[in-house]
């Protein structure tokens, strides 16, 4: 039987994610979130839901661009300061010796040490009691030519990007590789035997 944990925020898993944006003076920031996922496939978008009271809120609302950088397990110290730092009085590029690169595609910046970048334009924002949740069309998706090359292995286990968990506020990676889509449930030795009576009749 199961037990109550009450309401809350315990979908797993949810990424740590770096969140690209430029103020009303240009100056680039970052900051990390894990309320983030793809929203559609056709247009590609992807969702990131965020309090008002961040310095990336104001940023959207006002350039309604940003970039999703997807950080690998090594820079775990540089999401975790992103996170925990506001950008309203820190240039956080400086204090972490990251580079800002300025986005062809969209008024937002990228993290230039983030193995994939997504260049996200604005094209929705839904107020969600604390949060406000910003749609945001993909116009490119960027990896490093040796990522690209490598692409057809799977670029998740190449990336090895960080996963965060709410309820114990940790930091996790990936774990192996389980399956393949498009397993046959009948192919399955457990299935297999539980099928086996309904198609001899």
């Amino acid at each position: 039987m199961k037990k109550s944990l009450g309401a809350g925020t315990l979908l797993f898993p949810t990424p740590a994610l770096v969140i690209g944006t430029y103020d009303k003076s240009g100056k680039a920031n970052a900051m990390t979130a894990a309320w983030c996922g793809i929203s559609f496939s056709d247009p590609p978008c992807v969702s990131v839901s965020l309090r008002k009271a961040t310095y990336t809120y104001g940023n959207v609302m006002e350039r309604r661009a940003f970039t999703v950088n997807v950080p690998s397990e090594d820079m775990v110290e540089d999401v975790d300061y992103f996170g925990l730092v506001s950008g309203k009085g820190v240039y956080k590029f400086a204090a972490t010796g990251l580079t800002p690169v300025r986005s062809e595609i969209v008024d937002a910046p990228y993290v230039e040490e983030c193995p994939l970048v997504i260049e996200c334009q604005m094209v929705q924002a839904n107020e969600l009691g604390l949060h406000t949740q910003f749609v945001g069309e993909i116009k490119d998706a960027k990896v490093s030519e040796e990522l690209e090359a490598r692409s057809k292995e799977g670029l998740i286990g190449l990336i090895r990007p960080l996963i965060y968990a709410h309820d114990d506020h940790c930091y996790y990676s990936v774990g192996k590789k389980v399956a393949k889509v498009g397993i046959s449930f009948a192919s399955s030795k457990a299935s297999a035997s539980f099928l086996a009576p309904l198609i001899s009749k």
